[in-house]
């Protein structure tokens, strides 16, 4: 994530932003025939990636992307999350899952944040306080930013 190695991939130029994250989704069907989809569909599909540089030069026609696509550098993204306050304990390595399945929770969307891939292991990097709302579980949760291993 943050700290993890930078990678080189590609994505449309009006969405080429430095500091823009998004999450990879993985390739359309409008993308068997282009000669760069190597290089568009080298990322892993479900997590958060950050861009940290812009490549000058390097635009290419697109089917998907309105101006084509250009060159960045990205990196995994940081994920905020909550976990129980026991698991919460920072540069330990944990297995994400969330057992719960209460959609109407003020808390489910930080629960079950967008680029978590459930089972996968992260490092607790930070503890960044108490959840903002209280679990209707009962649980007690803690607001955490992971980072990949």
């Amino acid at each position: 994530m943050s700290s993890g190695k930078s990678k080189i991939t590609l994505i449309g130029v009006q969405l080429a932003k430095p500091g823009m994250e998004f999450i990879f989704e993985g390739e359309l069907a409008e993308c068997e025939v282009c000669k760069v989809r190597k290089a568009c569909h080298n990322l892993q599909q479900g997590r958060k990636y950050r861009i940290t540089a812009v490549r000058s030069g390097s635009r290419h026609e697109c089917p998907v992307h309105l101006g084509g696509t250009c060159a960045v550098d990205v990196i995994e993204a940081p994920l905020i999350a909550l976990m129980g306050a026991d698991m919460a304990i920072v540069n330990s390595t944990i297995t994400y899952t969330s057992s719960c399945s209460k959609t109407a929770c003020r808390s489910y969307e930080l629960c079950h944040p967008d680029g978590i891939v459930e089972g996968e292991r992260y490092i607790v990097g930070e503890v960044l306080g108490n959840a903002p709302d209280v679990c209707e579980r009962g649980r007690i949760l803690k607001l955490v930013e992971l980072r990949a291993p």
